[in-house]
């Protein structure tokens, strides 16, 4: 359920509205950290939920002392009003057995506010793909029939790759496949979820595996910038984006001196 910062709810209809799922090296969510970084937008509201483990923090895209003491939880809703633009960021793991709940929630609120499509930025482990992913670029998408549609003639211009479908008895039959994303949390279930309801929904993501997924963030980051345009960037120039100043402290703070 989405509470409202303010007293008057946001109005997001006909918005783009991104979320990360909660998946390999976090790297949908760490390239939700940079557009919500770089565009600088402000709170609106969060997403309250009992499906997530609960988690409080301080402001992790504080630019200065006075704003750094703000709290921050574990779903909060970012938006632009002038590129009608919606960030749902997630910072904490689903629960298993809520995991269906979830999903059903985040259908439900997609459908309410009427968002014009839904972007997930996801990941999967590089380790499982088969032969015909090794080929290429990492990054991948998938769009629901409803945004094929629409999207079908600037994917062709980008020249993305879809992503394919894989034999679900390998070595015993290849005729039947299916669409297998390991390490993708939700994102599967999700993404069907949305098929099911006629929901406008498009899931970009990359192979990659656990470590330092900066760089696997930023890419996924340029790979939506390619379709949306939130960053304009001059030809054959990659976006700016700015990490937040939580990144700081991604991987914990420097070795205490003391120790030597």
């Amino acid at each position: 359920m989405f509470v409202p910062t303010g007293e008057t709810p946001p109005s997001f209809k006909s918005y783009t509205f991104i979320l990360p799922a909660v998946s390999v090296g976090n790297v949908g969510q760490l390239a939700t950290d940079l557009i919500i970084s770089t565009l600088q937008l402000p709170k609106v509201g969060y997403f309250h939920t009992d499906a997530l483990i609960p988690m409080v923090g301080n402001n992790p895209y504080a630019t200065s002392a006075e704003n750094a003491k703000e709290l921050s939880t574990n779903a909060e809703v970012y938006s632009s009003k002038e590129l009608k633009l919606a960030v749902l960021q997630i910072r904490a793991p689903i629960l298993q057995t809520k995991a269906k709940e979830f999903r059903k929630s985040i259908v439900s609120w997609i459908k309410s506010s009427g968002f014009s499509k839904t972007v997930l930025l996801s990941s999967s482990h590089a380790y499982q793909r088969d032969d015909q992913q090794l080929q290429g670029t990492p990054l991948r998408f998938l769009f629901s029939p409803t945004l094929q549609e629409e999207a079908s003639a600037r994917i062709k211009e980008l020249k993305w790759r879809e992503m394919e479908k894989v034999c679900a008895f390998p070595g015993i039959s290849d005729s039947e496949k299916k669409l297998y994303i390991p390490g993708g949390g939700v994102t599967r279930a999700l993404y069907n979820d949305c098929c099911n309801e006629d929901v406008p929904m498009a899931v970009l993501l990359t192979f990659c595996s656990e470590g330092d997924n900066i760089p696997d963030a930023f890419a996924l980051a340029n790979y939506l910038n390619d379709w949306l345009h939130l960053l304009s960037t001059p030809a054959e120039a990659s976006p700016q984006w700015n990490a937040p100043a939580s990144w700081k402290l991604l991987f914990g703070s420097g070795i205490p001196p003391a120790i030597f």
